[in-house]
């Protein structure tokens, strides 16, 4: 059992890297995943939007209108951490303490429930 766990670790396994070899020098593959890249990348933006539209419609306030401008599978709401534990414990709402949302983790469904709790637990 040793030599077979200093294998596993010394020489990892490199069937991923071979994938991704695979994909990014043929240029059919490329595209697709090109393709498919730009997809998620338009449906956070899409999430993203739709989320600070909800909370200014049920904040009355532009005050989470940099939840549309921020890029990436993530955003801080500026939420303390009582708050986050507000939402945690009030709507089954989870998220690091500082306040981290995982915008990639979101669907449309979801999106105005997420706002109404965001706005019930007073952020």
């Amino acid at each position: 059992m040793a030599y077979l766990n200093r294998q596993n670790f010394s020489f990892p396994p490199d069937h991923g890297a071979r994938i991704v070899s695979t994909i990014l020098t043929d240029d059919a593959l490329r595209a697709d995943w090109a393709a498919e890249l730009e997809e998620v990348r338009n449906t956070m933006l899409g999430l993203r939007d739709q989320l600070a539209a909800e909370l200014r419609d049920l904040s009355g306030s532009d005050r989470f209108d940099f939840i549309r401008h921020h890029r990436g599978m993530f955003s801080r709401l500026g939420a303390t951490p009582e708050q986050v534990q507000r939402l945690k414990t009030d709507a089954a709402i989870y998220m690091v303490g500082d306040s981290r949302l995982n915008i990639a983790g979101l669907n449309r469904d979801t999106v105005p429930v997420l706002a109404r709790a965001i706005i019930d637990a007073g952020i």
